[in-house]
């Protein structure tokens, strides 16, 4: 009896500690993924274009296939990937941030750019026009999880940064719940989108109420202003996130001045409201970190354009035609 007993209490040990290893493990999944707010805003904002000029009845089976690649991509490659830096080169964590902060700063600018002076683009409509919609979704697709690509490598990174010492096991399964967590969250809201003018549609013809169809009507014409609002939020947390992200690798190279003006620059504001001294902070230190963002973006434009991209163009094309 006293040695079923002791089984009993060594299994109560082990279920406790595993309890414990579950909470770790999700405490640091939902702090990692929080981190990464807004690279994840803006993965959600940019997905719906690859979906322009297709069939509705494509839709969810493209958005199904963009997301497992992105779950491929974060937990096949990012991960391991991750963990070998985490482990053999943690120093590398920082600047490799800051170069997908820099790249955050370059996608947002580079929106804000086009919105500033549009141009005419009828590369959808001629995409149509000459090629076949099967090979087109392929390219689409494909397009997407590599667009993808970067993104959940930022979002992994971020998510890794956040994560306290909390060993090899720990780390591999927060980044693995986050990673997961955070494709689920992205492609079901992505998914939810780009069928809610279907789903208003359906309730406006069909709804059996007055109400319903009045709902229904209102879905359809919310959409395009929602789009709308997503797109100009996820930009601004592109600005937001890789501003401050920049100005964390900054600091990290002892170029402590731009980070420093900001935090006074906030601490006063704050100090002028002192009935809501943390709000103002925070949302000072964001603004300021945003424009820093776009700023910094705009300079990187005629970077990307001119010498970067021909370059990796160049370095693929040359791979491409090797293989």
């Amino acid at each position: 009896m006293s040695g079923l007993l002791a089984l009993l209490d060594d299994v109560a040990a082990i279920a406790k500690v595993a309890a414990t290893s579950l909470d770790d493990v999700a405490g640091a999944a939902m702090k990692a993924g929080s981190k990464a707010a807004g690279a994840v805003i803006d993965d959600a904002a940019v997905t719906p274009k690859y979906l322009h000029g297709f069939d509705a009845s494509r839709e969810l089976p493209i958005v199904g296939r963009i997301a497992l690649g992105s779950l491929k991509n974060k937990i096949l490659i990012l991960l391991p990937a991750a963990l070998l830096l985490s482990a053999f080169l943690p120093g590398a964590i920082t600047p490799i941030l800051a170069l997908g902060g820099a790249y955050l700063c370059f996608e947002g600018a580079e929106k804000i750019f086009h919105a500033l002076m549009p141009h005419a683009d009828k590369q959808v409509e001629a995409d149509f026009n000459v090629k076949d919609p099967g090979h087109l979704e392929q390219e689409k697709v494909a397009g997407a999880i590599k667009t993808d690509f970067i993104l959940s490598a930022e979002i992994m990174t971020i998510a890794l940064a956040a994560l306290p010492d909390s060993g090899f096991l720990i780390e591999a399964a927060a980044l693995a719940v986050a990673g997961v967590g955070i494709t689920v969250a992205v492609y079901g809201s992505v998914a939810l989108i780009v069928k809610m003018d279907d789903i208003g549609l359906f309730l406006a013809r069909r709804g059996r109420l007055a109400a319903t169809r009045a709902i229904g009507r209102g879905l359809v014409q919310a959409m395009p202003r929602l789009m709308s609002v997503l797109t100009t939020v996820g930009t601004a947390a592109m600005l937001w996130v890789g501003g401050s992200i920049v100005i964390h690798g900054l600091e990290y190279a002892g170029l402590t001045a731009i980070g420093h003006l900001i935090h006074d620059w906030a601490a006063a504001a704050a100090h002028a409201v002192p009935s809501a001294a943390g709000a103002v902070e925070w949302g000072a230190k964001a603004t300021l970190d945003g424009i820093f963002g776009l700023a910094f973006g705009l300079l990187l434009i005629p970077v990307a354009t001119r010498v970067v991209g021909p370059i990796w163009a160049r370095v693929f094309g040359m791979f491409a035609k090797r293989t």
